[in-house]
């Protein structure tokens, strides 16, 4: 049957969804699935948990629309004090959008605003979104980037430390990635010209490669040293994916500005930025705000969201389940010599296809999504030709549904192995 959704959407599986039910999705037809893609991360207290669908609905029948700019509301003000109390030290005050490419581009208006100063330091393989500004910051891939010129002036790109890629150790990577730094900021974007740095700490759509304490630290030495801001892009890796609240808490660097979205509300549409309210207090009267955000609904479905991380020990969960999958992925590892790498952090896992750096198989990795789909598995797949198969299930994912999932992933590639 023919529909009428563009042609341009590109879908990942085959699956018409009915409803979800925790770590598993069910299609029009009845099956099964296990849902290791989240949305992209986005349903981290799984598919429809009853908490969040709770507070919702009352939220519902009070109101649906409450204009934040016209108006305030009670899930608003509350949520804005719980995500202030979660944020790193020294952030406490919050702003509103729908989207991440939104928030960061929120927040990069507010770095420019604050510092006077023009450019933004992206480092190469970043996501920060589809919009003109986000996909101006964007390198994971040209998909966002072709046929779109001109970008937006005033951004340069810096290495970030892909130690597989570059074949070096993460040491000899880390040095090579602060002295370029250091020659940028020499030759492309004078200090006093640089308004921020922005970094996704744990990079996702290039290809799920995490950053290093050595690495942020000689960030944050920078930018102190320089009076530059540090934006952490914590969209996808955020809220408790690799196993600590926020992915930057794994490296001891302080930021001045977070970025956060997808699991912020567990499916509906939310995004914020925090940052002190001194820094905020720099940014132009009227230059935050929109018509959708901070939606009455998605705030109370954020706070539920909140409580369920907190009392069913998601962040612990995250980082116990990981290491469970990931000691399972190693082992699989093994038998395939086709499976070139396995990192990331907590339930933020990527799987390498490729011979070598510089040949990766994305068919292969096809592949391998494809079988897992008939095996009742849902994954996607990221990195700049779709080489790496990419492990995102809920936070509340159970030791017995790695398990199953694992054993489904295993006699996927038996199949894509004949």
């Amino acid at each position: 049957m023919s529909h009428h959704l563009s042609p341009l959407l590109k879908q990942a599986s085959h699956v018409c969804v009915d409803h979800g039910k925790g770590s598993w999705l069910f299609d029009v037809e009845g099956k099964a699935y296990l849902d290791f893609t989240s949305g992209i991360g986005v349903t981290s207290t799984g598919h429809c948990h009853p908490h969040v669908v709770a507070a919702a609905q009352e939220q519902a029948g009070k109101v649906i629309h409450a204009q934040y700019t016209t108006v305030s509301h009670e899930p608003m003000l509350q949520l804005s004090d719980r995500l202030a109390g979660r944020m790193p030290k020294g952030i406490d005050s919050v702003a509103f959008s729908n989207s991440g490419s939104e928030a960061v581009e929120t927040a990069m208006r507010l770095a420019r605003h604050a510092t006077k100063r023009a450019n933004i330091i992206v480092f190469n393989g970043g996501f920060h979104g589809r919009t003109l500004g986000a996909a101006s910051l964007t390198t994971s891939g040209t998909k966002v980037r072709t046929g779109f010129h001109p970008l937006m002036a005033g951004v340069v790109v810096a290495p970030f430390p892909h130690a597989w890629r570059y074949g070096w150790s993460e040491e000899q990577t880390t040095e090579f990635c602060l002295n370029e730094l250091d020659h940028i900021l020499k030759t492309q974007s004078a200090p006093s010209d640089t308004a921020a740095l922005l970094i996704e700490p744990v990079q996702g759509e290039y290809g799920y490669y995490p950053a290093n304490a050595a690495f942020m630290r000689g960030l944050a030495e920078r930018c102190q040293q320089h009076g530059i801001l540090l934006i952490a892009d914590e969209v996808q890796a955020g809220y408790g994916r690799t196993g600590k609240f926020w992915s930057l808490d794994h490296f001891g660097v302080l930021p001045d500005i977070v970025v956060t979205a997808k699991g912020l509300a567990s499916g509906f549409p939310l995004s914020a930025i925090g940052a002190s309210a001194e820094l905020m207090a720099k940014g132009m009267p009227g230059s935050q705000g929109g018509t959708y955000g901070a939606n009455a609904v998605a705030c109370a479905a954020a706070l539920a969201t909140l409580d369920v991380i907190e009392q069913e020990q998601l962040v612990e969960n995250a980082a116990a389940r990981g290491q469970q999958m990931l000691g399972q992925l190693q082992s699989l590892q093994s038998d395939y010599s086709w499976i070139a790498d396995i990192r990331g952090m907590g339930l933020m896992l990527g799987m390498e296809i490729a011979e070598s750096p510089t040949r990766p198989l994305p068919d292969i990795a096809a592949s391998i999504t494809a079988a897992c789909e008939a095996e009742g598995l849902l994954l996607l797949r990221c990195g700049i030709d779709g080489q790496t198969v990419r492990f995102l299930p809920p936070l509340v994912v159970s030791e017995a549904e790695i398990n199953d999932a694992m054993a489904r992933l295993s006699r996927a590639l038996q199949r894509v192995a004949v």
